[in-house]
C-alpha cells in the first residue's frame, strides 16, 4: 500500500479507548501510508461498552488548532467527525472555505453504544452547511435518514437519500450499508455522473467500533495521495473490511478494529 504521503488534517473527537474518533483516523491514515494532523472538537470518556462522558473544546481552539497546522503542514485533503452543536459546525464550515483541498465529511450523529454525540439542533447546521462543503460525504443509514428526513431501510432507500444528499450540494455521497439488513453489505458510491457498489460479506462480529470513522479517514487519505474517488473508496472498503476480519478482541463491548494490519500483512 506504499503511495506518495498525503497530509489529512482531522477536525474530529477524541475516544478514549481509541476504537473511533481522532484515534482510529490518526492509525487509518498512517497504516496506509499518509500524515495524520488533527483538530480535536470534543474529549470523550469511552471504551467498548459506550460513551460515559462528553467534555466539548471550544470552537476558538478548534479553529486555533486547524488553523496552526494549514500555516505551517498544510493539508492535501480534510476529514471532519464529531461536531458536537451548531456553534462548532458554523466555525468548521468556516475553516473548510479556506481550503483549497478534498473534505471528507462524517455526519457522526451517534456513537455504535448509542450515545448522541451531535446535538438535535445541530442536524439543520450540518445538512446547511457541511452537506454542501463536502467533495464526498459518508452517511450510515440513520444519519442519511435524519438529513434527508427519508426512510432509510433497504439499498433502494439508500439511493433515494444519496440523491436527495446530492441534490443539498455534496459532491459525491458514499451511502454505507451497515444499518441495512441481508447477508451482504452494500455500500453506495453516488456522483452526478453514476454510482459505483462495493458489497461484501456482513461479518458475523461485535468488533464494529470506530467502522465510520475508519472508513472515511481511509477515503480521505486515498484522495490526500492523488488517488481517484472511487479507487479511493475501494481501498477504504478493503481496509476496513480486513481490519473488522482482524479485530484483536478488546474489551466486552463494540470492540476495536485492527487499524494496523497492514503494517503485518495478512495472517
Amino acid at each position: 500500500m506504499a503511495l506518495s504521503r498525503g497530509r489529512v488534517l482531522i477536525i474530529a473527537g477524541s475516544d478514549s479507548g481509541g476504537g473511533a474518533g481522532i484515534q482510529a483516523d490518526i492509525k487509518t491514515v498512517t497504516a496506509l501510508g499518509g500524515y495524520a494532523a488533527t483538530a480535536i472538537t470534543a474529549i470523550t470518556v469511552q471504551n467498548t461498552l459506550g460513551v460515559h462522558g462528553v467534555h466539548g473544546v471550544s470552537p476558538a481552539l478548534v479553529e486555533a488548532q486547524a488553523r496552526a497546522v494549514l500555516d505551517d503542514i498544510g493539508a492535501d485533503a480534510l476529514k471532519t467527525g464529531m461536531l458536537g452543536d451548531v456553534e462548532m459546525v458554523e466555525r468548521v464550515a468556516a475553516i473548510l472555505d479556506t481550503v483549497r483541498v478534498p473534505v471528507v465529511v462524517d455526519p457522526v450523529m451517534v456513537a455504535k453504544g448509542g450515545a448522541g454525540l451531535l446535538a438535535p439542533s445541530a442536524v439543520d447546521a450540518v445538512r446547511s452547511l457541511m452537506v454542501p462543503r463536502a467533495t464526498v460525504l459518508t452517511p450510515n443509514a440513520p444519519e442519511a435518514q435524519a438529513l434527508t428526513g427519508l426512510p432509510v431501510h433497504t439499498t433502494d432507500d439508500l439511493r433515494r437519500a444519496g440523491e436527495r444528499l446530492l441534490a443539498l450540494g455534496a459532491q459525491a455521497v458514499l451511502m454505507k450499508g451497515g444499518h441495512v439488513e441481508g447477508a451482504a453489505v452494500v455500500d453506495v458510491l453516488m456522483t452526478p455522473s453514476g454510482e459505483t457498489t462495493f458489497e461484501g460479506e456482513r461479518l458475523d462480529t461485535r468488533h464494529t467500533h470506530g467502522t465510520g470513522c475508519t472508513l472515511a479517514s481511509a477515503v480521505a487519505a486515498g484522495l490526500a495521495q492523488g488517488m481517484a474517488l472511487p479507487d479511493a473508496v475501494a481501498r477504504a472498503w478493503a481496509y476496513v473490511h480486513e481490519a473488522m476480519r482482524q479485530a484483536p478482541g478488546f474489551g466486552a463491548g463494540h470492540g476495536p478494529l485492527d487499524h494496523a494490519w497492514p503494517l503485518r500483512g495478512k495472517a
